[in-house]
């Protein structure tokens, strides 16, 4: 449930953030180049899943699922910095590092936007 008109805002750039650290997460798996010897089925679903979990708290803005989600999202933002380590900077896991940062930032803001109003 949104609480006021700056919410609103955060919750959709919320969403925008969401949407795109998903399509970041599929081309990876496909660019450069899948990865020999593995199920791609198997692939999208480990990487994919966890957040899509997320999915309906996230496009209704429910705060706790926000909170989960933010929890989520570390462990993403924490492989994505691995790899663009170990990688020396590919451009994959480094959108992938912004990407999870922004919508780790940006879903506490909101959080903190959308409190209810206390009478």
């Amino acid at each position: 449930m949104l609480h006021n008109d700056k919410a609103r805002n955060t919750a959709r750039l919320t969403i925008a953030l969401y949407l795109a650290v998903l399509a970041t997460l599929l081309v990876t798996t496909f660019w450069p180049a899948p990865v020999e010897g593995v199920s791609i089925p198997l692939m999208l679903t480990v990487k994919l899943l966890p957040l899509l979990a997320f999915a309906v708290p996230v496009f209704r803005g429910h705060n706790r699922g926000y909170i989960w989600l933010a929890f989520v999202v570390i462990f993403y933002f924490t492989q994505a910095v691995v790899s663009a380590w170990l990688s020396e900077g590919a451009a994959g896991p480094v959108t992938l590092t912004i990407l999870t940062f922004l919508l780790f930032t940006v879903a506490m803001v909101h959080l903190k936007i959308n409190r209810p109003v206390a009478n």
